[in-house]
C-alpha cells in the first residue's frame, strides 16, 4: 500500500496499521467470514501492511450508505484509534459513496478488497504488459470514485463568479482518464494480436499445451519449475506469479508438452482485473489440459476449488480436461488417501518431488490421443521427417527415390499440420523391428 505512506522518525516509511472489517450475512457461516478475513489480512501483509483488529458485524445486508451500521461505524473508529490505525480494510467491495462516507465518518483512508489486490498487483507488475493491465484495472476502478478525490476542486454550483464555458477539474480528470484507458486498451489488442501469433506456432509445431490453473500461492510456479527444470521466482507469498511463462516439459517416456503458467486465482478476484488480464488469460484457451493446482494443506481447500471453477466458467474453458494436482501434501498432518478419494487427482509435492511421476502419468493419459497415419515426406522436408521421429512413434518406414514413407503414431495436432504428405489406400509399409 505504497500510496500514501508515512515517515517514523528514521525516515523510512512506517508499515500501515489496518483495522480489517466485514459483514456477516445470516447465509454465511461464521468461519467462512473468519477465513475471508484471514485471507484478508494475507492480503494486507503482502502490500507492505499489518492488521492491528479485525471487526465482524451481523446483519441482513449492508447499509446503502455505510455499508456497515452506525453503531458498528462507531466501533471501528474507537478500534483504529486505540490500536493507532491510519487504514481500514472492507473485506467487500464499496461503492464509491460507502467508501467516500465511512472515510469522512472515520477520519481515516478506507479502501476495499479490490483496492488492496490491485495495489499488490502494481507492486508486483514487472513487464511493460504486465504494468499496462494493472494500470488498466486501476484506471477503471478510480474512474467512478473520482467523484470524492476531487470534490475541493470543483466549481461552486450556482451564484455570481461561477457560471461560464470553463471545465472542472474532475471533468478535465475524467476525460485524461478515458484517453489513457483508450491508449491502454489499443497497447494490449496488439499484445493480444502478438500472443495469439505465438500460439499459432506453438500449434503449428504439434506441441500440445499444458495450462497451469489454481489458486494463489497453491504452488504452480514451483511445479512449472519442477516439472521443465526451470527456475522461475516463486515463493510463500501471494500473487508473485504476473507475467504469464512457457516452458518445454520432456517427461521419459511420455508425450513432451509446453506447460504454461499465468496469474493466479483468488476469491472476489476483482472484475476489473479479470477484464484487464484477459489477453494473458487467454492462454488458457490454447490449453489442451488444464492443470489445477492446489494447496492440500489449505482449511480453505474445497473454497479454493469453487473459487477456480467459478473463474473458468466466467472464462468460458471449464470444459477444458482438467488434472487435479493436490500439492503441498507433505505439510499434511492426516493421511492423504481419503482427500484423494473424495476429490479425485493426484497427491504431490513440487517442492520434494513426490508424486510427481503419477501426476505425469495423469497428464499424458489426458492429453489428445495420438493417431495412426502413412506419410510420404519429400528428402527435402528434414524439419517434418524429424518432427515424426521426434515427436511420434514410428511403426515402418520405406525410403524411395523422392521421399520417405513412413507409417507413424503421431499426436492429432502433429498430424493436421502433417496433413499435405498423409497417403491413403497405400499399402503397408515394411515394419521396423
Amino acid at each position: 500500500m505504497r500510496r500514501s505512506p508515512q515517515n517514523g522518525a528514521n525516515g523510512r516509511p512506517q508499515r500501515e496499521r489496518a483495522v480489517i472489517a466485514a459483514v456477516k450475512r445470516p447465509a454465511q457461516r461464521r468461519w467462512e467470514i473468519e477465513e475471508s478475513l484471514e485471507e484478508l489480512a494475507g492480503l494486507v501483509a503482502a502490500a507492505g501492511g499489518s492488521v492491528v483488529d479485525r471487526i465482524v458485524q451481523e446483519r441482513a445486508s449492508p447499509t446503502p450508505g455505510l455499508y456497515f451500521g452506525k453503531g458498528k461505524i462507531e466501533e471501528i473508529g474507537r478500534a483504529a484509534q486505540a490500536r493507532a490505525a491510519n487504514l481500514v480494510v472492507c473485506d467487500d467491495p464499496l461503492s464509491p459513496s460507502q467508501e467516500r462516507n465511512i472515510s469522512e465518518a472515520l477520519g481515516l483512508k478506507v479502501i476495499d478488497r479490490t483496492a488492496l489486490i490491485l495495489d499488490i498487483f502494481a507492486q508486483r507488475a514487472r513487464s511493460s504488459e504486465g504494468k499496462l493491465q494493472v494500470e488498466l484495472a486501476q484506471l477503471t476502478y478510480l474512474l467512478p470514485r473520482l467523484v470524492g478525490q476531487w470534490t475541493h476542486l470543483e466549481r461552486l454550483g450556482g451564484g455570481i463568479g461561477t457560471r461560464g464555458p470553463g471545465e472542472t477539474q474532475l471533468e478535465s480528470d475524467r476525460r485524461v482518464i478515458r484517453r489513457r484507458v483508450m491508449q491502454i486498451r489499443r497497447e494490449l489488442e496488439r499484445v493480444q494480436v502478438h500472443r495469439r501469433l505465438q500460439r499459432a506456432g506453438r500449434r503449428r509445431t504439434g506441441m500440445p499445451v499444458v495450462a497451469l490453473v489454481g489458486y494463489t500461492n497453491a504452488g504452480k510456479t514451483t511445479l512449472l519449475n519442477r516439472l521443465a527444470g526451470s527456475q522461475l521466482t516463486a515463493a510463500d507469498r501471494l500473487f508473485v506469479t504476473l507475467d504469464p511463462a512457457a516452458r518445454l516439459v520432456e517427461p521419459t517416456g511420455r508425450q513432451p508438452f509446453i506447460l504454461t503458467d499465468t496469474v493466479g486465482f483468488i476469491r472476489k478476484l476483482p472484475h476489473e482485473l479479470v477484464a484487464a488480464f484477459r489477453a494473458t488469460l487467454e492462454e488458457l484457451a490454447d490449453g489442451d489440459v488444464l492443470l489445477h493446482v492446489a494447496d492440500a494443506s489449505h482449511p480453505a481447500l474445497d473454497e479454493h476449488l469453487r473459487a477456480v471453477r467459478d473463474l473458468l466458467e466466467e472464462l468460458e474453458v471449464a470444459d477444458r480436461p482438467t488434472v487435479l494436482a493436490l500439492n503441498k501434501s507433505d505439510r499434511l498432518d492426516a493421511p492423504v488417501e481419503p482427500l484423494v478419494a473424495r476429490l479425485g487427482g493426484v497427491a504431490i509435492s513440487a517442492a520434494t518431488g513426490a508424486g510427481i511421476d503419477a501426476l505425469l502419468a495423469a497428464v499424458d493419459a489426458a492429453l489428445p490421443a495420438a493417431g495412426a497415419a502413412t506419410l510420404r515426406i519429400p528428402h527435402g522436408d528434414g524439419a517434418a521427417l524429424a518432427l515424426c521421429y521426434a515427436r511420434g512413434r514410428v511403426l515402418a518406414r520405406a525410403d524411395e527415390p523422392d521421399a520417405v514413407r513412413l507409417e507413424v503414431e503421431l499426436p492429432r495436432q502433429v498430424l493436421g499440420a502433417l496433413g499435405a504428405y498423409r497417403v491413403t489406400g497405400s499399402p503397408p509399409v515394411q515394419v521396423i523391428d
